[in-house]
This record gives structure tokens, sequence and C-alpha cells, in this order.
């Protein structure tokens, strides 16, 4: 429950009405008003004026006795001992003092101590003369009217503190005309505003306009439509309605039932009472609304650290890859082992330009990772927060000085691939010189090799031919050799005939024969020359001389030895 604000604390200034009544106090009076509670009509009767005023009175009386916090907050309350009788407790001064002290923010002189008559009033005229020096007009009202306990001087006292330090002078302006109001006005423009939208609900006072008990129900249902089911609500069921305002208020919000439904269900409902309880309903639901608010910028600043711790995880993880990257880089590009070859030099040259172009990429990420570093640390310093310092080895400057080290790696490997492609180029060079060489010695050979063969083919052939007319000599002798032995085989044959023809026959035969004989002794003489020849070469022979002489005398046997019988016979 939203309870009395110190005077110190400056007024707020919103669009909507702002009323900085406390909850559960009482409501604007000015200050005749406040001295002439329950005034009623100069023309009615003198008996009926002193009914209705004391019925007033009493209405008041009743709703400060129910309440007696209702003109302290909770931080009010730890100051100020409990009320149990407002009449009787404010009579010795103290605790009127200690309520002023606490409305006022200032400190008031030490309340003297004792019990007795004169030391009550001293402590009262204390606390008045308090008031005149802020002041605060009170008419008619001394210290020993408090002393004594009067009921109407007490209540017009506590009032005009209230109206002095906490709705004195409370205007706000409208956006349309700039038009001024007053806090009354004010309080009736939030309470309009607030109910806009419930056809049943018309406000246009503080009085007869909330005798059905819809305005108050309203007021919580637009506010906090789960406690009430504002649609079963009927015009008719004027103190269910008031009862279930009053109830809710009290269990769900916390709000002092300061008012009864007899309270406002009646012919006249006391406006200042309604005001007074109305004024507790727009600081609870203005306080909830400020929590609110607090709460949006409490949310705002908990999403700006998270996402701020976001942004730093962030940065880490991008840091520890890119130093690992280096890392790993480093120990690559450092391998001084290069291929044996000018190709193979040449495709990590290519790789190596390759990858030069690639680490641009990463270049840039260095870069983001300092644009990254700047923003965190401008997110913390508008959030003020304590500045973010990155772990050890994860600093910008320990980021530099592992891409200085990259850069050496780079340059030397670089260096390094140059010189051992120079190297290979030399290496090729005299490679292709010495191939040069070697193909005209391999021509060289391969001409003379040629020149070589085409010698010993030569020879070869010679040697062939020879070893080819000796064979054929040789198939000659044996087909002689056959020729003589089948003509032997005749020659020796007993048959002479039987007849004279038959002998006739075979006389012509052996004619033939011997014809054929002297015609094959020939060919054997050419023969055996032939053959003799190959005994006479020089240089390479085909068969061992006295093989050939051998054949030469096979032969020459036969036609010398096989031809006398035959001839002898005949």
């Amino acid at each position: 429950m939203t309870g009395i604000l110190p005077a110190a604390a400056a007024r707020p200034t919103v669009t909507e009405p702002v009323i900085p009544v406390p909850p559960n106090t009482a409501t604007f009076f000015t200050e005749p008003d406040i001295l002439t509670v329950g005034r009623i009509k100069k023309k009615k009767k003198k008996k009926k004026k002193k009914k209705k005023e004391k019925k007033c009175i009493t209405v008041r009386s009743s709703t400060l006795s129910r309440t007696p916090s209702a003109l302290v907050d909770e931080t009010t309350a730890r100051l100020i001992p409990t009320l149990q009788d407002l009449y009787h407790d404010l009579r010795d001064g103290y605790m009127l003092t200690r309520l002023l002290e606490v409305l006022s923010g200032e400190l008031l002189p030490r309340p003297t101590r004792g019990r007795m008559r004169i030391h009550c009033l001293e402590n009262v005229d204390k606390a008045l003369q308090f008031l005149k020096e802020q002041r605060v007009h009170l008419e008619n009202v001394g210290s020993h009217d408090i002393v004594d306990g009067n009921h109407r001087l007490t209540l017009g006292l506590i009032w005009t503190i209230i109206l002095r330090f906490q709705i004195q002078v409370i205007k706000i302006e409208t956006e349309d005309n700039r038009e001024t109001r007053s806090a009354k006005d004010a309080l009736l423009l939030w309470c309009q505003m607030k109910t806009a939208g419930y056809s049943e609900v018309n406000i246009q006072n503080f009085t007869t306009c909330w005798r059905d008990g819809l305005a108050f129900n309203a007021l919580i249902h637009r506010h906090r439509p789960d406690l009430i089911e504002f649609h079963k609500l009927t015009r008719s069921n004027a103190t269910h309605n008031l009862q279930q305002a009053f109830n809710t208020a009290e269990q769900s919000l916390g709000l002092t039932k300061l008012l009864d439904p007899e309270d406002v269900n009646t012919e006249n409902p006391d406006e200042k009472s309604i005001i007074t309880y109305v004024v507790s309903y727009y600081h609870y639901f203005s306080k909830m609304k400020a929590l609110i608010v607090e709460g949006k910028r409490v949310g705002k600043v908990l999403e700006n650290c998270v996402e701020a711790e976001k942004i730093v995880n962030r940065y880490e993880g991008l840091a520890s890859d890119l130093l690992d990257w280096i890392e790993k880089t480093v120990a690559v590009i450092s391998n001084q082992k290069f291929a044996n070859s000018l190709s193979g030099v040449q495709q990590q040259l290519q790789a190596f330009t390759t990858y030069c172009t690639a680490s641009n990429t990463m270049f840039q990420e260095k870069g983001n990772l300092e644009v990254l570093l700047f923003t965190i640390q401008s997110k913390l310093r508008a959030n003020n927060q304590k500045p973010y310092v990155p772990h050890d080895g994860k600093l910008i400057s320990d980021i530099n000085k592992a891409w200085e080290r990259l850069e050496k790696a780079e340059h030397e490997r670089g260096v390094a691939l140059r010189k051992e492609l120079i190297r290979q180029e030399k290496l090729e060079l005299l490679a292709q010189r010495f191939d040069h060489k070697t193909t005209m010695r391999q021509a060289w050979l391969n001409e003379n090799q040629r020149l070589v063969s085409q010698e010993l083919v030569v020879g070869r052939k010679a040697r062939l031919e020879k070893n080819l007319a000796l064979q054929k000599t040789f198939q000659d002798m044996v087909y002689m050799i056959d020729w003589m032995e089948d003509t032997q085989a005749q020659l020796l044959s007993k048959d002479f005939g039987k007849h004279l023809l038959e002998v006739d026959d075979l006389l012509q035969k052996h004619a033939l024969q011997e014809a054929d004989i002297t015609v094959q002794a020939e060919r054997v003489e050419t023969l055996n020359t032939a053959a003799l020849k190959f005994t006479d070469l020089e240089g390479y022979q085909p068969c061992d001389p006295q093989v050939i002489c051998n054949r030469v005398n096979h032969v020459g046997g036969w036609g010398l030895g096989r031809r006398a019988p035959g001839l002898g016979v005949a």
C-alpha cells in the first residue's frame, strides 16, 4: 500500500493526471471546509443541521478509526508507533511531532518529557508553531483543543497537515489547451480515462456515480482483469458490487478498507471519503505502473548484460580460434622441407601464394576482433559496468604479437621457396644439358651399332649361304646313295626271263639302266667336286673337312664298287 510521500519528494508531471495523494488518507479540503466539516445549508432547520453535522463527523471519524495507519505509509509506520485512538494518541503532542517530521522531512524541536497537561500543551505548541513557520493557516485551532481531544478540530488539523504536505496546489497541464486542473479535477479525469470503454460506468463526480460499485470494480478490472469478472456485475446489485470491490482491493491489492458498502450506497455519499479512498487506488496503480516501468528498465539492463556477455563469449571464442589457427599455420609454414623437383617446388610456391591470398580473410577477422572488443567496452561503459579485460593470452596485444610471428614465418617461407625455386631451375637447366649430350651420344652409339650389325649380317649371310650350299650338296649325295641302292637291288635280281620276249624286254631295261648309271656317274663326280670345294675354304668352314671327305668317299665308293658287277653280268 502506497503511503504519504515526504514533502521534499519531487512531484511527477506525466501526461495522465498525477495526484500524489497518499492512500487511505483524508481527501481534498480547503481550509474553511476542514473547519466546517458537516456544515449544513443555512436555510435548513438548526436541529437538522446539527444531526447531519454529527453524522458526517461520525463517518469520517470512524473511517480514520478503522484505519489508524491510513495517514502513514509503510516507511512512516516503522517510525511512528501504531495508532490505537486518533484523538487520544495525539494529545501528548509526541505522535503529532513525529508525524510532522516524517511528512515534512525536517527535524522538529525535541518533545518535552512528561505526561502532565502542561507538557502535552508544550509539545502540541511546538508542532503548531512549526506549521505556522511552514505557512499553514490554522483557524480556531489551539493546543488545548488537541490536548482536550476535540474530534472536529483534531480531524481538521490532520487533514490540514495532509493538505499542506501532500496535495497543496497540485495542478496538471493537458496537452490540448495547456489548461491547468486542480488535484480533484485531475483525479476525476484519471478515473474517466481508466474507465473509458466500460459502457455502464460514467464518472462525472465523486458522489452518486460511485453508488452502484461498478466504478470501483472497473478501476480494478482495468489494471487487474484477473481479479474481477466484470461482465457478471449488474447495476441493480450495488451492495454486492461494492463489497466485492472493497474486499478485492483489501485482499489482493493490500488497500485498507476505508469504506463500507453502506457508506457509499446512500442517497448522498460523502464526496471527501470517496475521494480519499479513490486516491488510494490511484497511488497503488501508479506505483504498480512505476514498478512495471522499473521492471522493464531492469529487464533492459539485464538484457544488455546478457547481450554483453554473449558478445564477450563470442570475442573469446573468436580470439581462441584465431590464435589456434595462427599457431598451426606457423608450425606448417615453418617447415623448410621442399620437393626435390622443379614442378614440386612450383606447386608449393603456388599453394603458398593461394594461402597468402586466403590469409587476408583472417586479417579481416583480426580487425573484426578489435572492433568487437571496442563494441563490448562501449556497451559496458554505457551500462556503467566494469570494463571487460580479456584473459591472459587473448588481449589485442597478444593477438598482434602472434600475428607478427605469423608474418615473420610467412616472409621466411616465401624467401626460402624462391631460393629453392632458383636452385631447382639451375638443376633443371643442367639436367637438360646433360640429357642433350646423352641424346647425342646415344645417337652416335646407335649408328655405330647399326653399322656393326650390318657387317655381321653380311658375314652371317655368307656363312649361311655356304652352309646352305653344303647342306644341299649333302642332300643330293643322300639322294644319290638312295638311287644307287635302288639300282643295285634291280641289278642283283635273279629274274632272267622265262621266254625270249621277256628276256628281250629285260635286256632293253638293262640298257636303259646303264645309260642312267652313266648320267648319274657324271652327277656324282659333280657333287664330289662341289663338296670338296668346302674343304679348301679359308676362314669360316661350314663343316669339318674330314666329314666332307668321308661323305665324298662314301658316295664315290658306291659309284665304283657297285658298277662293275652289274656290267659284268650283262
